[in-house]
């Protein structure tokens, strides 16, 4: 696809000191008025809060990706996800977890105030990609061990990610991931939002389905998922509804325990209760050797043979007996990678949840979303476009990242890590 030229907008009604700052081009169906520091858009991705652009960033001479929030506050359920989304990115800082690299708005007041944009480091490609290549026990296991990372800096701040998927994990070719999309993360023990539609159907845990409320290691069932995923190279529990899902993961693992039912509300254990009762697979029939790395060295039967107990105790159906983020970083098949200062990283900074557990108007998020924008622009961009405090973060992703797009590895330690060419 050609790079697109910036071209004057028509509409654009910019003060002057804006017109020098800014400058629109459509891209697709979508009208871009960004930074004139950012050129050569050209589209990588959309979903329901925006879309996504790569660019060139002039100012730090990289490759980034440009997400265009239209309108993020057009109802309640989409600006509190904006605004949760955006002051999450705001607050972490860990080279597995999505960044901003800047923020900014070419609308300069709140009645005015329409678009917000975030821009993030380019990647590669998404873990959709990477799970339809044929990966050994060294790359997936430093893939999962990444994920872990950057789940328990998450979790250090009481941060439930709730929609860990493949699509949701982005890497680069030197094999570096990072988490990102936190419009649905919410704050261990609050029960807003709980749910059976929080997180995508395919790596929704057990309790989210039976509306049991959760904890933090709902996540874990997610990453389960992904390295089942990664193993099969098709998803596990492909279910067509909330109702298939349970079939298909009690079809696979079995009909869980009598106390676990005994913890359900009376009419989902009723319905729980009367469907067959499946002995489930052991798993290793699930994940039989054939699935693993072909070689037949005792290093691949002994990394087969963890990789498979890992997965037993990340998918288990009763979340008190599901292994924990901490008890997945020593396991034998996580831990050969395991580094203090990234699994011990410092917590993100302190956010207020009581903002968004509060009910507010679609015109108070928008004046919430404004201000935390201008709040952000008045500490990271300097007049003219400078890069700012901002630009020098550089632990950022993209939604739907190019997987040709060329960039300076992202920050890890090369030397010793998997080369994922």
């Amino acid at each position: 696809m050609p790079l697109l030229s910036p071209r004057p907008s028509p509409k654009m009604a910019a003060t002057p000191s804006n017109s020098n700052l800014f400058y629109t081009v459509e891209v697709g169906d979508t009208r871009f008025t960004i930074l004139r520091r950012y050129t050569n858009l050209k589209p990588i991705g959309s979903g329901a809060q925006g879309i996504v652009c790569a660019a060139y960033d002039s100012v730090t001479q990289q490759n980034v990706a440009i997400k265009k929030l239209s309108r993020p506050f057009q109802n309640v359920t989409h600006a509190k996800r904006a605004y949760r989304e955006f002051k999450l990115m705001k607050l972490v800082n860990h080279k597995n977890i999505i960044g901003l690299l800047n923020a900014f708005t070419p609308q300069k007041s709140l009645d005015e105030f329409q678009d917000v944009y975030l821009v993030m480091e380019l990647m590669d490609a998404n873990l959709c990609q990477v799970i339809q290549m044929d990966l050994d026990h060294e790359r997936m296991s430093y893939l999962l061990y990444q994920m872990l990372c950057g789940i328990k800096h998450l979790h250090s701040a009481g941060i439930i990610h709730r929609d860990l998927k493949p699509s949701n994990i982005v890497v680069k070719s030197d094999c570096t991931l990072k988490i990102l999309d936190f419009g649905l993360a919410r704050t261990a023990g609050t029960t807003f939002m709980m749910t059976p539609y929080v997180v995508t159907r395919y790596y929704r845990a057990p309790e989210v389905i039976l509306g049991m409320g959760y904890t933090e290691n709902v996540d874990i069932w997610s990453v389960g998922c992904i390295m089942g995923e990664m193993i099969r190279g098709g998803v596990l529990f492909p279910g067509t509804d909330h109702i298939d899902q349970w079939n298909k993961i009690i079809e696979q693992l079995g009909t869980p325990s009598q106390d676990f039912m005994s913890r359900l509300q009376p009419t989902v254990r009723n319905y729980v209760e009367n469907r067959p009762r499946y002995p489930g697979y052991s798993f290793d029939r699930l994940f039989p050797d054939v699935l693993f790395p072909a070689e037949s060295t005792d290093h691949n039967r002994l990394k087969a043979s963890q990789a498979r107990d890992l997965l037993s105790r990340m998918l288990v159906i009763d979340p008190e007996r599901r292994i924990s983020v901490d008890e997945a970083l020593m396991h034998p098949y996580i831990n050969v990678w395991y580094d203090e200062a990234e699994v011990n990283a410092p917590a993100p900074g302190p956010y207020d949840h009581s903002v968004d557990d509060r009910e507010h108007t679609v015109d108070q998020w928008k004046e919430l979303i404004y201000k935390e924008v201008m709040d952000y622009e008045l500490v990271y961009n300097t007049p003219g476009g400078g890069a700012g405090a901002g630009g020098a973060r550089g632990t950022a992703a993209t939604h739907a990242p190019t997987s040709t797009a060329t960039n300076a590895a992202a920050d890890g330690e090369p030397d010793h890590r998997p080369n994922h060419r």
